[in-house]
């Protein structure tokens, strides 16, 4: 076992700049598909003062494997995959690296709500197929339309930001948020529901608001809406929204999030030409990939060397 205090990585790799942070720090990877099984034998076999979270989830019986385990960081800014009162419980701390996506989630959500609103997807297989649809063809125009954004985090106001530059109108719900711009204005979500032309989640998976997006809800909508989930799968009552889609009541949706990861094949939504779908790559890029490792290394050091962070 190193003399060094060991952290455990539940992915393959952290970037450099994350690493030259815990130079004082045996890393120690669990590879990019731990098992709560594997997770347990690696705590057992070296007892990590750290967890930073990429892959996988972090329960009790993980943290009851590291006796000496102060800290799980997440890799990112959902928190959901760690059991936040099993570590209360446990005086262990639990930090996010709040921000350090938001600007690739942002684009991605707005990637997404484009290629709904444009037919993106469909018109490329059409064209490459030999098809001119420029007769037939009317895409949505998201200038003048309203955008309803349940999360106003700091995912949720780059993505207002952006969609205000577009000349939406932005509604906004979250009930944490404080000092909005004056273009967002927070509404309940019944009012969200019923007033918006397009709907994008941003906010943190709860046992509250899971599957929250259903049947009565999709209802409650505007016919024709849109939908964008680049948050987490479990918000969506998955069979509900295909029904909607296929029923027209939804005219698109654009999904990088799904209720089990890896989404199982075959799945409802393969196939249907109004779903656009991602595999929950909206905070992967090269800078993101950064900011994440430094700042889940920079939540670790703060915690377990408070005088050096």
């Amino acid at each position: 076992m190193s003399t060094r205090p060991i952290i455990i990585v539940t992915g393959a790799d952290l970037a450099p700049q994350a690493l030259a942070l815990l130079a004082d720090f045996e890393i120690v990877y669990a590879g990019k598909t731990p098992t709560t099984e594997s997770l347990v034998e690696l705590c057992r076999r070296n007892d990590p003062v750290a967890i930073i979270v990429r892959y996988g989830s972090v329960g009790a019986q993980v943290m009851d494997a590291a006796p000496s385990l102060r800290v799980i960081s997440k890799h990112g800014s959902g928190t959901d995959t760690i059991d936040k009162a099993a570590a209360n419980a446990r005086g262990i701390e639990v930090r996010a690296a709040v921000g350090a996506n938001a600007a690739a989630v942002a684009e991605q959500a707005l990637a997404l709500l484009l290629a709904c609103a444009k037919s993106v997807t469909t018109l490329n297989e059409r064209m490459h197929a030999g098809h001119w649809d420029k007769a037939t063809h009317k895409s949505i125009e998201l200038h003048g339309r309203t955008v309803g954004l349940v999360g106003l985090g700091a995912i949720g106001q780059r993505f207002a930001r952006m969609c205000d530059a577009m000349g939406m109108t932005v509604l906004g719900h979250d009930p944490y948020a404080t000092q909005l711009p004056n273009y967002v204005r927070q509404v309940d979500l019944d009012t969200l529901w019923r007033e918006a032309d397009a709907i994008s989640l941003h906010c943190p998976l709860t046992a509250e608001n899971r599957g929250f997006v259903n049947a009565k809800t999709l209802a409650a909508c505007k016919r024709g809406v849109l939908l964008v989930n680049t948050a987490r799968g479990g918000l969506v009552d998955e069979p509900a929204l295909v029904d909607a889609v296929r029923s027209g009541q939804v005219a698109a949706a654009g999904l990088d999030s799904f209720a089990v990861e890896p989404m199982k094949v075959p799945h409802p939504f393969q196939g249907e030409p109004n779903i656009v779908l991602s595999p929950h790559v909206g905070g992967v890029t090269s800078d993101a990939y950064v900011n994440m490792g430094v700042g889940a290394a920079r939540n670790v050091v703060e915690v377990l060397q408070p005088h050096a962070a």
